[in-house]
């Protein structure tokens, strides 16, 4: 009786930790409208992120906010940060605001210099001087 027992808890803890694992290892999910990573990191931001531009291209076309946060840093900051320079100037092109702060107080030119992205870097400081 103790060993059937055993298996059977066991048994439920295996399934209920694979249940679980299944829900919050999925690389997507929806949380209203707007789909997340389950990093937290919205749909745009990973797609500049991983430097995939024509998602970012078609992201911009449907509509979406080139100055909303993710994770608290906006997209620029997330071009910046990966060093994302063809990205970075799409955003600037379609009205990124670089003089915006992150949720830790840093604007984009700070991530590109915190990452040694220099050409992201060059971007930015052209873009504020004109």
């Amino acid at each position: 009786m103790k060993k059937t027992v055993f298996l059977l808890a066991i048994a439920f803890a295996a399934v209920s930790f694979s249940a679980r694992a299944n829900t919050e290892m999925s690389p997507i999910h929806s949380e209203g409208t707007e789909i997340t990573t389950d990093v937290g990191i919205n749909a745009f931001c990973m797609a500049i992120a991983k430097g995939d531009m024509e998602t970012v291209k078609k992201l911009i076309e449907q509509g979406e906010n080139v100055n909303k946060k993710s994770r608290g840093m906006t997209p620029a900051m997330w071009a910046a940060r990966y060093n994302r320079v063809e990205i970075l100037k799409l955003l600037i092109d379609k009205g990124a605001n670089l003089h915006l702060r992150s949720n830790q107080g840093f604007k984009a030119l700070k991530y590109a210099e915190a990452a040694g992205a220099k050409e992201a870097m060059q971007v930015i400081k052209n873009a504020l001087n004109t």
